[in-house]
């Protein structure tokens, strides 16, 4: 194994950020324990050992501290929370060539198990037995020093901070819908959210060079951050009263009578659904990148005769090296999403900030920097 000589020097414990089916939340000692790191015996075949630097908190990992679950992927014991990350290479396996240590990388956080359908056609996101970290009962990211196979570490460019590295994850999440939904340059699109997933996915379509393009969201505070970012973009602050009928009018008043294309839905909640529905074009599409109840109501009928395609996703595939080329371009700059920043120690606060509407916060990043890194 070849390692970095720093790491001995500079050595820190490892600890990780849990959570519990009692929906606790706190910072304890994790694995790899430090004296496997030191002596450098944990490494697999193909793997390499990173130093964690920046990773951003999803909702996903809010929701499995606050609810235990999503969907059928339950909280079922102590778990480690974190899949949006970046770091440092310190050790490899002698089997690896494609990567050294020092090296910066952005995580893809699954190891999928490259042999079903899905896999071998390259949709490796439905892969049946896939290890997604942070997902119950796969451990995290959200710790000092993790083992990954180096496949799925993607080398950085110099110009990008681990703090670009750890948005490659959301952005991620952003490229797969608009890949799928075909959005090309001059399509009125919507994009329902104004969350980090829907605020990157704005980024997205701008970049693609959609045209009008409105968000749509219940927080007006979200909705002045949209504008903040995509000056030209119109925005629309939903109101629990209004109907999907009432929602399709605004849509249509905001954009000068043009019926979007594509809706983007970043909420996956019932009545943002309905309404994307209701306002798009004949034949035009509303694609559900949020999650969502087991099930909702849908209005089947405007969707069978408007021939409205309705389409979903989970995850993402073969997106991480199209999403550093866009980052490093410049072409999507994703830094004014980042609100909030603490060290790993300080992760339960963290935590509470990213939880918090009242905080303001979009994207909150746990640092484990050291001195003179960005």
């Amino acid at each position: 194994m070849t390692t970095n000589g720093n790491l001995v020097k500079n050595r820190q414990p490892n600890i990780g950020v849990y959570t519990n089916p009692e929906h606790e939340l706190w910072v304890a000692e994790a694995e790899p324990s430090l004296e496997t790191v030191e002596k450098g015996d944990s490494l697999k075949p193909g793997e390499v050992m990173i130093a964690i630097k920046s990773t951003g908190i999803c909702g996903s990992d809010v929701h499995f501290w606050h609810a235990g679950c999503i969907g059928p992927m339950i909280v079922r014991d102590t778990h480690i929370l974190g899949h949006e990350s970046s770091g440092k290479i310190i050790a490899v396996h002698p089997s690896v060539t494609s990567l050294k240590p020092g090296d910066r990388v952005a995580i893809e956080p699954n190891i999928p198990c490259h042999s079903c359908e899905p896999c071998l056609t390259g949709r490796y996101n439905g892969c049946e037995t896939v290890e997604f970290l942070s997902t119950p009962p796969y451990p995290g990211l959200l710790r000092r020093y993790v083992n990954h196979p180096a496949v799925w570490c993607h080398k950085m460019p110099d110009s990008m901070t681990y703090e670009d590295g750890s948005m490659l994850e959301p952005l991620s999440v952003a490229l797969a819908g608009m890949q799928r939904a075909h959005i090309t340059i001059g399509d009125p699109v919507i994009v329902c959210g104004a969350g980090p997933i829907g605020l990157v996915t704005l980024l997205c379509v701008k970049a693609a060079g959609a045209e009008p393009i409105v968000v749509t969201d219940i927080d007006e505070g979200r909705l002045a951050f949209a504008r903040e970012l995509v000056p030209a973009v119109r925005t629309y602050k939903v109101e629990f009263s209004h109907t999907a009928e009432d929602y399709a009018a605004k849509i249509l008043a905001l954009t000068g009578g043009v019926e979007p294309a594509v809706a983007m839905e970043c909420t996956g909640v019932e009545s943002s659904i309905a309404g994307a529905i209701q306002s798009v074009k004949f034949g035009g599409k509303v694609f559900v990148i949020g999650v969502g109840k087991n099930e909702i109501k849908i209005p089947f009928m405007r969707l069978s005769t408007r021939e409205v395609d309705l389409q979903f996703q989970y995850r993402y595939s073969n997106t991480w090296p199209r999403a550093i080329r866009l980052v490093e371009s410049g072409l999507v700059d994703m830094r004014k999403l980042v609100t909030h920043r603490y060290g790993l120690e300080d992760a339960v606060k963290a935590f509470h900030t990213a939880a918090d509407p009242k905080t303001g916060a979009i994207k909150v990043q746990i640092q484990t920097l050291d001195h003179g890194e960005t």
